[in-house]
Parts: C-alpha cells; structure tokens; sequence
C-alpha cells in the first residue's frame, strides 16, 4: 500500500502528512514539518524516500511510557496474548468484569497487523492505538450520553444560558450577529438572551441599547432559532426577552414568535402542571418564553382563542435605583467587616443584607406577548424574604453578578433555599463592556441554575461552562446534587462540611503527546498546571516542573493528590503552557470537566488521555497528556 506512493521515488511534506493519515496515525503538521526537515530531507529538496518516511513514522508512533508499559505485561516478548491483555485490562485499567471475548473484541478493533490479530494476539503498535483511542479517554463515555432523571422540575437543574446571545464581540461597538445565536445552541446552550428594541417600519430589532452594536431583525433571530433549537438538545429551550418594545411592537413579537415557531412554542399550561413546573422531560422539544407577565395561568388559558389586538396591560413594578458598582463595592466590603468583627452585628446585616433603593415604575406590556409567557414568567428580584412570601412557582429572578457575589457570601443560605425553589439567573456587570466572563462556580456553588455568560468570550469561565455540561449528553441540563434541591439543606459551600464523604484523587502525569508548539518555535518549555474547582475548601492548584525545549514527547512522571469535600460540585482544569519568564506564560491547551466525569463506570483507576483544546474551544488532536489516574471515596 505505501509503495504505491513511492511510484515517482519521492513524496514531498503534504504526501507525507496524507499518508500518515491513511495509516490512521495522527499526527501536528508543525512537528511533522519539523521531523520531515531536520532529520530526513537530508538533501534539502522538500522530498523523502519510503525508507526516510519509515524512519518518520517510527518517531511518530514511538511511545516510550507505552511501550514500558507493553514490556510489563508481553514478558518482553514482541506480542501480548490475549492473556496477557486480560491481565492488563483487570489490573490497571480496574475493568472488573473483564473476559476474553472483550479483550479479543479490543485486538479486532486496533491491532493493524492481520496475522497477528488472527492468532488473537496484539502488536505493540496495536497496543499503542488502543492506548491513543477514545476507549482510553479521561471522560466518562457513560456521561456522553443522558443519563441523569429528567423528571424533577426545572428548578432542579443547572441550565446552560448565554448573556446577550446576539454579541460576537464586545459589548458597545461590536457586531450583533445570527451566528451568537447558532454557536451558542450547537454548543448546548438552553437559555439565550434577546434585546428587543423598537424598529422603523413597525419591525423590532434586536441590539444592545444605547450603543453602537449593530441590529438585527426580531424575527431573522426566531427564524434561525427555530432552525437549530434542537440539533444538540432535545430539551426545552427558554428565549429570555429583555423587552424595551412599545406595545405595538410588542404584538409584532408576539405575531412573529407563534407564525415561526409554531407548535414548539409552549402557549399553554401543561394539563399536569398547573400549580408546579414542569420536567425537561415533559417539556421536551418546546420553546419557553421567558418576559414579564400580568395575570394568572388559568386566566391566560381562558382568553386562549380570544382576539387580543390592541389590549395592552399596565402595571407597576418595583426597580432597583442606579448605582454605581464602585459603591456596590463598598458597601460589600464594609458589610464583610461588619461580620468579621461582630458577629452579633453580622447577623443582623445578614437579615438586612440587601437594603438596595426601589422605585416603581410603570409596565406596559401586550396581551399578546404576556400570554405566551407561561411557566417562565420573569419577577424583579427584591429579598429572600419578599420572594419566601410571594414569589409564585412560575416566577424566576435575574440578579446581577455583584448582587448575587454579595448575597453569595453574607445571605448564604436564604440564597440556597431560594434557589432550590425558583429559578434563578445570574448576568455579568454592565461595566463588562468587553463582554468579559465571571467565574460561574461560585453561583453553582449555591445553586443558581441559570448562570449567564458571554459565550463569545473564551477563557476560564468559558472553560468551566463548556466543561460543566460535558455531563449528560451535553444536553443543556445537569442535575442539581440533592443538597442543592433540598428546602432543609444544611449545606454552606462557603464551610468546612461536617460528616463530609471526600474523594482523594490522584493523578499521575506522565507525558505529552505532540503539544501544541509555541507560536515563537516549533518547541516549548512546558509545564501542566492541574487545578480544582468547587466549593471554597476544594479550590487548589498544582503543577509540574518545566520540561524545557520538547512539546513533541515531555515526560514528567509527577504525582498529585486531591482531597475533594465536595465532588458532586468539583470541577477539573487541565491546562498546558510553555514558560517565558519575561512575557508570561503561553497558553498551549487545556481540558476541563467535572471530577465525577472521570470515572469509567465503577473503575476509579487506570491509563486515561486527556484531549487538549485551543483558547476558542477547538479540539487540538492528537495534541494530549497521558496520566494515571485513581481516586478512593
């Protein structure tokens, strides 16, 4: 097969690279570059004899930790039987129920050589693509699939959600685009933002107000909504309005949502659900209206197939007085001493934690548009208490980040309490201008189920939310742990847990597999940072020494122990940099994703791959880092 190539006695560096991937080796173009000129056109005319690209795929393939490894267990022989492969899978890969037909299953599938596959035998090469494959991947293959019960309410569930969809880039002169929305629901995301605005010719726009953002037509965003709102999920989707629209136009909206999205959008109460909310599972398929909303439920079905043209509703709503984030500040700072200081005071700041100046207003808003809110009605937020007393099943809450980060540290558990019964969205500060991110752990930490971020903005919280809703298919919903869902929580992410079941994880990393090379060289002086997420006892950072010159093929052999408290909330952050001591440190890649992920069924220990991704979310195989890990509960 390879002769074949060789018809005209050479191949140039593209030939090679396809060759490569026809032997279903994979491999950076920049290091192969690097292997193809350095050590084997010798005679500098950009071309390789069949021997040299042997010699090429030699050093591709050649996996000193593997074949370490494949020695231990074939006795040093050149093959491992299918015994010997039996052995390996129960003792380091834990795969308790191991038999013969599953390790025969494993040489079919990787073992390239055919007579060696016929005697039930594995090649070292065979070995080594196993090693490489998805079977050997860190994330749970059992998490790529929806697992968890669908069937509690939607307060039950943290929801993946965007802020102000429509932006791909900042937040005052940047360019509203289609695409914010159509990246944003390939990536699972459940809940998108929409600012409406009124437009000439009686048509709404959808811009961020009193900027210079470009605009978009209300109905070419529902349009491309309606196209992908269910290519990566099958659960409900909400479309939170943030309606500055005049009546009239506001009817337009209304017009728009129902001719487009037709029978998936949810414009009744389900039967079964008239006085709770509904399940992802019930909802399945449907589109949420998320707006503010006058009347009851059984009102709205009763004017169901009434004319509503021209019917407006006014009402009066209580907002939040302007202030500046500086004096947000401040007043969070001096509250955190009231408490450090007295504890007696603490406690009464707690009560009177959130004392912000109200004035009301009227709402204006079109019959027709208010109807179609139905179990997402959104309600100013104004106290835990006020919410205890009135706040209905169907009424969710937005609170700003600063808000929230103070209700977060003094109001804690009137903060769990609230969201373990209504749903509850965080949005980044206006002074994020450059549509920056939060870390959304912290808002996880208490149970907010929607926490919103700018998902054209990369980085750690970006990180962290991709990596969070890896879980479950990717389907948009994770299942809240039972101490977040439940009214008689005890549960203060912010403490030391009493009677806590810790998990002690430990990582051995042993290498890099072709890193991706610094932008200044083909080389890099790498080092891995291993960082846990979660609450405040979990929170650590660890990472290696620096292997200097070599992303090719580092090897660190380091071991790293975590005490988890709080697993079921712990995220874990892979990231791969090269050190420059003058600049700072280069960004190569990372991987994220929570530590309950990690495990293969029941087997909490083995030879995992961790896949690395670029700083924009693309995959950048076969660029990885081989580790052992296990871990004890």
């Amino acid at each position: 097969m390879i002769r074949d190539d060789f018809r005209s006695g050479k191949i140039n560096l593209e030939t090679t690279h396809k060759l490569l991937a026809k032997l279903n080796i994979r491999c950076n173009y920049i290091h192969l570059k690097c292997i193809f000129k350095q050590d084997n056109d010798r005679l500098k005319q950009g071309k390789i004899t069949i021997e040299e690209f042997r010699s090429i795929y030699r050093i591709i393939a050649h996996r000193e930790d593997v074949i370490e490894i494949f020695n231990t267990y074939s006795r040093s022989q050149k093959f491992l039987f299918e015994k010997n492969l039996v052995e390996f899978l129960t003792q380091e890969q834990y795969i308790y129920s191991m038999t013969k037909s599953f390790a025969s299953e494993i040489i079919q599938k990787y073992e390239p050589i055919e007579n060696v596959k016929q005697a039930h035998q594995m090649s070292l090469e065979g070995f080594t693509r196993y090693m490489s494959s998805s079977d050997c991947l860190l994330f749970n293959n059992e998490c790529e699939k929806v697992y968890q019960d669908m069937t509690h309410p939607l307060s039950d569930y943290f929801i993946s959600s965007s802020h102000n969809t429509y932006l791909i880039s900042d937040q005052l002169v940047g360019p509203s685009d289609i695409w914010g929305y159509i990246s944003a629901l390939l990536k699972g995301c459940r809940c998108l933002e929409i600012d409406c605005w009124d437009g000439s010719q009686n048509e709404p726009v959808v811009y961020h107000g009193y900027t210079l953002t470009s605009k978009l037509l209300f109905k070419t965003v529902i349009q491309a909504i309606r196209k992908y709102a269910f290519i990566t999920s099958d659960y409900p989707l909400v479309i939170s309005l943030e309606n500055h629209c005049s009546p009239s136009q506001q009817e337009v909206m209304a017009d728009n949502l129902q001719f487009i999205l037709g029978d998936a959008l949810l414009s009744d109460m389900l039967d079964d659900f008239p006085d709770k909310l509904p399940s992802p599972e019930a909802l399945k398929f449907k589109i949420l209206v998320r707006n503010k909303k006058k009347g009851t439920l059984t009102e709205t079905r009763e004017r169901r197939h009434s004319d509503k043209h021209g019917q407006i509703q006014e009402f009066e709503e209580y907002e939040e007085s302007d202030q500046e984030e500086e004096e947000d500040q401040v007043q969070e700072s001096e509250s955190l001493d009231v408490v450090r200081d007295n504890p007696e005071k603490g406690t009464r700041s707690r009560s009177l934690v959130r004392l912000p100046r109200f004035r009301k207003r009227r709402v204006k808003v079109a019959l027709a548009l208010s109807d179609l809110v139905i179990y997402t009605k959104a309600e100013k937020f104004r106290n835990f208490q006020h919410s205890r007393q009135y706040q209905q099943f169907n009424e969710s809450n937005s609170i700003g980040e600063s808000e929230a980060r103070k209700l977060s540290k003094l109001a804690v558990s009137d903060f769990i309490l609230h969201t373990s019964k209504f749903i509850t969205r965080i949005y980044p500060k206006a002074t994020r201008a450059d549509s920056s991110n939060f870390n959304p752990q912290e808002f996880w930490n208490v149970g907010c189920q929607m926490v919103a971020l700018n998902f054209q903005t990369p980085g750690l919280p970006m990180d962290l939310q991709i990596g969070k809703f890896l879980d479950n298919g990717n389907c948009g919903y994770i299942l809240k742990p039972q101490f977040l869902r439940d009214s008689e929580t005890k549960f203060n992410p912010n403490e030391a847990l009493q009677n806590s079941n810790p998990l002690t994880l430990t990582i051995r990393l042993i290498s890099g597999i072709q890193l991706p090379p610094s932008y200044s060289s083909n080389k890099a002086d790498a080092l891995v940072i291993i960082e846990i997420f979660g609450v405040l006892n979990d929170q650590v950072k660890q990472q290696t020494r620096v292997i200097k010159g070599n992303a090719f093929s580092p090897r660190w052999n380091e071991t790293f122990t975590f005490i988890i408290q709080v697993p079921e909330l712990a995220m874990i952050r892979f990231v791969v940099e090269s050190q420059n001591i003058l600049a700072g440190n280069e960004f190569l890649g990372q991987y994220t994703l929570p530590v309950l992920c990690m495990s293969k069924g029941n087997n909490p220990k083995g030879y995992r791959r961790i896949p690395l991704f670029s700083k924009i979310g693309q995959s950048l195989e076969p660029a990885s880092l081989f580790t052992y890990v296990w871990y004890v509960r």
